[in-house]
């Protein structure tokens, strides 16, 4: 199985909506760039293969026109975007909202996903943003060979998510009220296999998410595991025991998808969810910290 080249991080999630894992990337604080305009970077692209009519039809996070932006043989995909929102001070802050970071995070993925329909893209870091075109050129200067060597390994790919939750246990046929007879070491006792079950049915889940990838990155050309879903965002009761990012080729998109029914038909302890195909997000490995260049 082979792994994405380092380029810059994405949000680090299944779904490039889940921003559980996101982190900001500040714009740099040269001082005499203070004045610049800020530029909010989407995604990297071959310069030959910008997707015009793609970058016409979609806006950013803030509502901007969305262009590309060349350079040695490279084009990044950016829009203007407000201080008020987004220098490094105010943009820390957001991060902290929820609600916000979630409104940025999908605003982000559709920029992606219109231009990956395309051609093939390198998505950047989330809430990654630059002092104008010269820090967008600097950018791509700076990461050329690793974003060259990632389009060319990650293209005709795509990335399928797959989230396993433990299906909820069925409810416990009512017992009868413990008489006044019943003594503290039948209560002990109940309470001791109550636990050994629990933990019996969690080691059940845990091994039928393992089969469950081990299965499907047989498939993959790439896979990576990320943390579980946080309950806050996914609003799902039941515990994500796997959270799971799959590169597969395009044109066996297909027959991925229609394993993943297979599986869940099988595993009766589990509920898997199915989302994609994306741009290749979980795919493009983390550079340093993700501070955007200057």
């Amino acid at each position: 199985m082979t792994d994405a080249t380092d380029v810059t991080d994405p949000t680090d999630a299944t779904d490039p909506t889940d921003t559980t894992e996101a982190t900001a990337a500040t714009t740099a604080s040269d001082p005499t760039a203070a004045t610049g305009t800020l530029e909010y970077a989407y995604a990297v692209v071959r310069e030959a293969d910008t997707p015009h009519a793609a970058l016409e039809r979609v806006r950013g996070v803030a509502g901007e026109p969305v262009r590309a932006v060349r350079h040695l043989g490279l084009a990044v995909l950016a829009g203007p975007v407000p201080a008020a929102d987004f220098d490094e001070g105010p943009l820390r802050e957001r991060l902290e909202d929820l609600t916000w970071l979630e409104g940025v995070a999908r605003a982000h993925q559709q920029v992606v996903d219109a231009a990956g329909a395309d051609t093939c893209v390198i998505p950047v870091r989330m809430a990654t943003v630059c002092r104008g075109e010269e820090g967008l050129r600097r950018l791509l200067a700076s990461g050329r060979d690793r974003f060259a060597t990632a389009l060319d390994r990650l293209e005709g790919r795509v990335e399928w998510g797959v989230k396993v939750y433990a299906a909820p246990a069925p409810r416990p046929e009512p017992s009868a009220e413990p008489s006044a007879a019943s003594s503290g070491r039948d209560y002990l006792r109940r309470r001791s296999a109550q636990r050994r079950a629990s933990e019996q049915a969690y080691g059940r889940t845990e091994e039928g998410a393992r089969r469950v990838h081990e299965t499907l990155a047989a498939l993959a050309e790439g896979a990576r595991l990320h943390p579980p879903q946080d309950v806050r965002l996914s609003g799902e009761a039941d515990r994500n025991v796997l959270n799971a990012a799959y590169l597969i080729p395009h044109e066996e998109s297909e027959a991925f998808a229609e394993r993943v029914g297979e599986l869940a038909g099988r595993e009766a302890a589990l509920r898997l969810e199915l989302t994609g195909p994306w741009a290749p997000y979980s795919f493009v490995a983390a550079e340093g910290n993700g501070r955007a260049e200057p």
